[in-house]
C-alpha cells in the first residue's frame, strides 16, 4: 500500500519506491494493483457518491486498491492462503484508522462493503 501511495504521489516507478527488504508477495501485490488500477478505481468511483476518484486522497486510494485486488483477484499475488474479502476489508479499515483522517475508515469501509455486496456477499459486521 505504501509503495503504491509513494509511486502515485512522487510520480516515480513502483520499483523505485519499494523498501529494500520488500517481499516478493508485497511486490507482486503492488504491481498487480497498479496493473489493474483502472478497474479497481472504477469500482471505487461507482460507489463513492459525490466524490470523483481524483478527489480521494492518494493514501485512501492505495488502501482501497490493495483491498479490492485481494477481494476481486485473490490469485493476483502468490500466497499460501488467499485473504478472504472480509479480511481484506478489515485490514483496509484498520490501515485507514492508523494512517488516515478521522472520516477515512468509514469511507473505506463503505466503498469496500458495497463492492463486497456486489460480489454476492453479506456486508461485513463492523
Amino acid at each position: 500500500m505504501f509503495a503504491i501511495y509513494q509511486a502515485e504521489l512522487t510520480e516515480r516507478e513502483l520499483e523505485d519506491v519499494f523498501e529494500r527488504n520488500a517481499t516478493m508477495f508485497t511486490r507482486a501485490l503492488a504491481h498487480a494493483a497498479q496493473d489493474r488500477e483502472e478497474e479497481l478505481d472504477a469500482h471505487v468511483a461507482r460507489h463513492a457518491k459525490g466524490w470523483t476518484i481524483d478527489r480521494i486522497a492518494p493514501l485512501e486510494k492505495a488502501i482501497m486498491r490493495v483491498a479490492l485486488l485481494e477481494m476481486l483477484h485473490p490469485d493476483a499475488a502468490p500466497a499460501d492462503t488467499p485473504i478472504p474479502p472480509e479480511g481484506a476489508i478489515d485490514e483496509a479499515v484498520e490501515l485507514a484508522k492508523t494512517y488516515s483522517g478521522a472520516d477515512a475508515p468509514s469511507f473505506v469501509n463503505g466503498i469496500l462493503a458495497a463492492v463486497h455486496r456486489e460480489m454476492g456477499h453479506n456486508p461485513p459486521t463492523p
